[in-house]
């Protein structure tokens, strides 16, 4: 992968808010707020520690994605479904929406390539399961296309085998199906095709003895 997104941690999310709006007021010529400031009006954000309940909707939109965004980063569309669910009017939460991805706590971009990076070398995912995911999260099909593309095949397949190298283990013992059927069903799971799951899987079973002739190039019926 040629870019590395670092993804926000929980921790670091909320003063991330208040950082992207005060950078917001300095392009504007207006003050930094100072930490934890009540900010009505004007479209600025409020501040998690508030002094009293939220008033008008866009108050409530902010503050409900504020809350959420302090646990982890979401999507647009993830926000949009959860001010829906609160009952926030739907022109109210497309200007608060809007006013996030200015200041750039939502970046939709920026979470795909983190989801991909994240996904791929802390779960072995390959590139179908990641699309499916960040498709069921609302990015957008060429956001998708472009942070899942950032992985290539052989590092794709090299993932694919420290897989199977990290699973061989646990299978010594079985049959030479059962262990093919195993050790492939695992990578599909994962997303990844069957052509390239056989090919790693064979190659693994060879280096370990396994007579090729006897591998197939399919799977073995259940």
């Amino acid at each position: 992968m040629t870019r590395r997104t670092e993804w926000p941690d929980s921790a670091g999310f909320g003063s991330a808010a208040g950082d992207a709006e005060n950078r917001s007021r300095r392009n504007r010529g207006a003050a930094p707020e100072e930490d934890g400031a009540v900010r009505d009006g004007g479209g600025s954000l409020p501040s998690r520690a508030g002094s009293g309940p939220p008033r008008t909707p866009e108050e409530q939109a902010r503050a409900i994605c504020l809350r959420l965004l302090t646990g982890s980063a979401r999507t647009r569309r993830q926000l949009a479904d959860a001010l829906r669910e609160r009952g926030i009017p739907d022109e109210a939460a497309e200007e608060v929406l809007a006013r996030f991805e200015d200041v750039g706590l939502i970046d939709d971009a920026a979470f795909a390539d983190a989801w991909v990076e994240s996904r791929h070398h802390g779960r072995g995912l390959a590139r179908r399961a990641l699309a499916r995911e960040l498709r069921t999260k609302g990015v957008d099909s060429a956001l998708i296309d472009e942070a899942v593309g950032r992985l290539d095949a052989e590092q794709e397949e090299s993932t694919a085998r420290e897989l199977v190298a990290r699973k061989l283990r646990t299978t010594r013992g079985l049959d030479r199906d059962k262990r093919l059927r195993r050790l492939a069903g695992m990578l599909a799971r994962k997303g990844y095709p069957e052509g390239l799951a056989l090919r790693v899987v064979r190659r693994a079973l060879e280096e370990e003895g396994e007579d090729p002739d006897l591998l197939g190039h399919h799977l073995p019926d259940a």
